[in-house]
Parts: structure tokens; sequence; C-alpha cells
């Protein structure tokens, strides 16, 4: 289990008051801000994540890293939608607040929501990129909304330049009848293999990812219905727990039967009715010997 401190970062400006995801861009990123914590505190208890937002005049912090998910809503529910995005100022402002980490053996990641054009330029933010990768922070994006050609392709510039061991990532979501959360659970963001059922989520490079397939693990999709797949695979491992320990079991219990106990096939009483042992055979020819003896 990766032990990490993330922040993540909200696009607040007033682009996300857009509409086109369910039931709004806001909404859609507090319901997906929720889902990441609990992903990353469940995969290591220790972890610990930030908030903090990027609209509005500059970007601000609302909860420093905790492990409490209460402060986290908190803050969404004080975050007011105005003003425009500060991309590059959001990412300087969370890599600040995970330097001073309490616990300095957490790993550093930073995930991003972003729904508004990129002012700034394609070479300014792969040097902010190459700087974020020295100084050991991996990125992700999650950008969603109606993206120009332009930004999209900063996006990818970025992403690609800050790829390091620990894995950075960009996921694109298209507009859709499914939730954002539910898109997001297929990238490699939260342990998916970057596949969407709908979600059109894409590594970078833009291609996306493979849509409407039909192959899916226990038969469900995880983006329609998460919490379902997440039901079948426990049932699943624990079907399988139970079988290994059967097998164990029966191993166990046919290596004691192939332990010899004596000649099993040696009936109990002889044809006289007497025991069958060999101390009584060898009493009753001792007796005879005796009469023999006697009668000389």
């Amino acid at each position: 289990m990766v032990l990490e401190a993330t922040m993540i970062v909200v696009d607040n400006s007033e682009n996300s008051r857009n509409g086109d995801y369910v039931p709004s861009r806001w909404e859609a990123q507090a319901d997906a801000t929720n889902l990441i914590f609990s992903a990353k505190t469940q995969a290591n208890p220790e972890s610990s994540v930030g908030l903090m937002s990027m609209g509005g005049n500059t970007p601000e912090i609302l909860t420093t890293l905790t492990t409490d998910i209460g402060k986290i809503l908190d803050g969404l529910h004080r975050t007011k939608i105005r003003g425009t995005s500060h991309f590059s100022t959001g990412i300087n402002v969370a890599a600040l607040a995970l330097k001073h980490r309490q616990n300095k053996s957490q790993k550093q990641r930073i995930i991003v929501f972003t729904c508004s054009p990129i002012e700034e330029d394609e070479k300014s933010l792969i040097k902010l990129a190459k700087r974020m990768k020295k100084t050991g922070i991996s990125i992700d994006i999650i950008a969603f909304g109606e993206l120009g050609d332009g930004t999209t392709k900063k996006l990818e510039a970025f992403s690609e330049s800050c790829q390091s061991a620990e894995g950075s990532h960009l996921a694109v979501i298209q507009p859709s009848s499914n939730l954002l959360s539910d898109s997001l659970i297929t990238t490699p963001i939260l342990g998916g293999d970057g596949t969407s059922g709908g979600g059109g989520s894409s590594a970078p490079g833009g291609d996306g990812g493979e849509t409407g397939g039909t192959q899916f693990e226990f038969g469900v999709d995880p983006s329609v219905d998460p919490e379902l797949a997440l039901a079948l695979r426990m049932s699943y491992e624990e079907e399988k727990a139970r079988q290994e320990k059967e097998k164990k079991t029966t191993e166990s219990k046919s290596e004691l039967e192939q332990i010899a106990e004596g000649d099993e096939k040696q009936p109990l009483l002889d044809d006289e009715g007497r025991p069958s042992g060999s101390g009584s055979k060898d009493k009753d020819k001792k007796g005879d010997d005796q009469d023999k003896m006697d009668t000389a």
C-alpha cells in the first residue's frame, strides 16, 4: 500500500457553473473529491489528503493535509465559485503545502481538476512540470468540460514532462450520462486500467481509452455501478480464500490417511470365533505342543 500525501486542487472558476456534467461541473468535482479521499485513505490509513482551490483572484488552501473526511467536506462547502482559473499558481501552492507535510516518508502527489482554458504557454508549463518532477512530486490531471485543442495539447505536454517512476496521469473525461466520479474509477488515477465504458478517459497522447467495451470483470461495468462491482470483487476474493482453505484441509487429510496403522485386512475373529491376533495363535500353538508332551 502506497503511503502518500495528496493535495487535491479543484477548479472553482466561473466555468465550473456549467451543467454539462451531472448535476454540475462543481458538484461533480465535489463528488469526485470525496471518492479520491476514500480511495487514498483506504489504500493506506496513514495517507493524508489536503484540499485547495485555484479559481477566484488567487489559489487558496481550503484544508491542510488530513485524514478527516469532515474537514475536506467543510472545505468544499466553504468554496465559492468565482473568477478565473490559475493553473500554474495552483500547482506551485499545492507543492508548497506538500513540502510542509509532517510525515516526510509520504510520497507527494497533486491531483488537479480543470475545466477551464489554460492561459499559460506550453513552454512555461513544461518548465513547471520538470521542476515538479525534480522535487519528486507526481501530478495527476483530471480534465473535463469543453476543452479546446490548444488546452488539451498543453495538458498533454505538461503530463508527459512530469512523468516519473511514481507515475503521473492525464485523464480527459468527456461529458456523458455517467457521473464524473464513476468515469474516474476506470482511469489509472484511481487504479483503473485506463478503459472506460463511456467516460472517454485518456492517457497522455489524447487518443482516448477503449470505449463501448463489452468485456467487464464479473459482467458489471464499474463506471455504471461501482458499488456492485466492488461487492462482486470482494465476494470473489472471499470465495477464493475459502476454496484455498478447503484445499489445504483436504491435502492434510490425505497425508494422514497414507500413514499405515497395521494390517486392516486381517479379521478381528478367526474361524473358531477367537481373536485373530498373533498372540492368540502363539498361545494356542504352545498349548497344543504341551498336550502332545503330556500324551507322550
